[in-house]
């Protein structure tokens, strides 16, 4: 293996020179700053605590983040997999942070390996190329979340599933680990349809199924994904079950009003895709985009003969027609459902684009086309990116930390109370942000007794100011204000408490 793969190396070295170029640019664009503009938010402030608490008091997790519908929880693998690196950084998010960051980088390597071998090497450029300068794919790199990991496992999905086609059975077990996983532990409602998607493979390539023991290693790799979860369930007399039924059956989540949803849906498929390939879809992207389509139609018998592109088609297919009938959490449909698909749709353009490569006028438009792809995201890209987070709603780690750290500074070893308000109500993100920076210092504010010296944090809210004025009046009423500093869209008031008197 070490020989073929220096000897591809080798022959096509400009090739591979280019496709490290990129990658190496896409990392940096993923990691770039990431300790000050790093979104630390109530998600990651609550999974950083349960990690925290894991390593520090030894409370391990059955469960982890919640779906965002009530009573049910994902797996705890992706608090498994970012763990080592809360713990390699003494607590710091940034680890973690940048360590989805090169998962992603994988991603691409993965998702150069399955256009290169199923197409051709100037293929597998074009998507990796796609990918590392997509504002939306940076973005969700940049994510501390455990949507992010789908990005990898996605092409690890798609990889396999072509593999399999090539006559190698024993990946159905890889396969059947990773839908498991997807499903339970590290994807959103989109993940689902990973399911029919691969029943419909699995017929079409019913001459490649597994063997009997391939069958009871898929099995058992895809119980292993879900154990953690029935433990809980078992320990927590069937709460998860329950929740899970009352969703589908008695909420429901799914619905056969195909036409009432119809345009809602095409809609928002067109914006989640397409946002991948251009920030801004003015004219001239919307006329490329076109474009593309016009290729789709022009190639797609050619191209309908390729393995590697029904994968693809197939893939994707399966969440848009799902998600018409998807009427679960309220009805509301979220762009990072879908991250399991990001790219494998931008496979599915490099396959078309790499297709146009073949003749010159293909050229000409695959140029032009990834031009404005570039054009189109990198000022976005690095406009966030070198953001300084000064901006009166400006809210990132930089500046979360520095009104933590300006209030141990200000405090000076005295004991002092802490009161936070931020717009979705519970400070998960302080809490923590207090615990591992006093931890630093081997101090923390008091919770058990009513000291003297008050501190206030609280966040800008425009869509709610009304509930941080009554929140401050409520304060006025405890403290009197002495200090008051800002750090962006951040203030942290140092008080001194009124006597009963006052």
């Amino acid at each position: 293996m070490y020989v073929k793969i220096k000897k591809e190396i080798k022959d096509n070295i400009y090739i591979y020179f280019l496709l490290l170029t990129i990658l190496a640019i896409g990392l940096f664009l993923q990691v770039y700053r990431v300790d000050k503009v790093l979104g630390f938010y109530f998600d990651q402030g609550r999974d950083a605590m349960v990690i925290w608490r894991f390593l520090h008091e030894g409370k391990l997790f059955l469960v982890g983040p919640t779906t965002g519908i009530a009573g049910i929880f994902r797996g705890p693998f992706y608090y498994f997999l970012i763990t080592p690196f809360y713990f390699l950084g003494n607590g710091n998010p940034v680890w973690p942070a940048i360590f989805l960051s090169i998962l992603t980088i994988l991603a691409f390597v993965v998702m150069y390996i399955y256009a290169a071998s199923a197409q051709s090497r100037v293929t597998g450029l074009i998507a990796v190329f796609l990918a590392s300068f997509s504002f939306y794919i940076n973005m969700a790199a940049r994510w501390l979340s455990n949507p992010t990991p789908m990005l990898f496992l996605s092409m690890l999905l798609v990889i396999c599933l072509y593999f399999v086609t090539k006559g190698y059975r024993w990946l159905w077990a890889a396969i059947s680990l990773i839908l498991g996983m997807s499903l339970f532990h590290f994807g959103s409602s989109g993940e689902l349809f990973y399911f029919p998607a691969v029943f419909l493979i699995a017929f079409w390539q019913r001459k490649n199924l597994p063997n009997g023991k391939t069958w009871v290693v898929s099995i058992l790799l895809f119980f292993l994904t879900i154990l953690p979860l029935i433990l809980f369930d078992i320990r927590h007399d069937g709460i998860l079950i329950g929740n899970i039924k009352n969703f589908i059956f008695e909420k429901g989540t799914f619905k056969a009003n195909f036409w009432d949803v119809l345009r809602i849906r095409l809609n928002f498929y067109y914006d989640v895709f397409t946002n991948k390939l251009f920030h801004w879809r003015r004219d001239f992207e919307v006329s490329l985009l076109i474009g593309l389509l016009f290729l789709f139609v022009l190639y797609i018998k050619d191209l309908w003969k390729n393995d590697g592109f029904k994968i693809l088609v197939i893939l994707l297919i399966s969440p848009m027609l799902g998600l018409l009938f998807f009427q679960g959490n309220y009805g509301n449909i979220y762009d990072y459902y879908l991250t399991g698909y990001y790219l494998i749709f931008l496979l599915l353009v490099a396959f078309i684009l790499g297709r146009a490569w073949k003749n010159l006028a293909g050229k000409i438009f695959v140029l032009l086309f990834l031009f404005a792809v570039l054009n189109n995201n990198i000022p976005v890209i690095w406009a966030k990116i070198s953001d300084g987070v000064t901006g009166e709603h400006s809210i990132a780690l930089k500046n979360e930390v520095q009104a933590v750290d300006w209030v141990y500074e200000d405090a000076k070893g005295k004991p002092f109370n802490v009161d936070v308000y931020v717009p979705p109500v519970i400070p998960h993100a302080y809490d923590y942000l207090f615990l591992w920076r006093g931890n630093l210092r081997g101090e923390k504010p008091s919770k058990e007794t009513q000291e003297n010296i008050l501190y206030t944090l609280y966040e800008v809210d425009p869509p709610h100011p009304e509930r941080l004025e009554n929140w401050l009046k409520r304060q006025d009423g405890i403290g009197k204000v002495v200090k008051r500093v800002r750090f962006g869209g951040i203030t942290v008031e140092k008080r001194i408490r009124l006597s009963a008197d006052e």
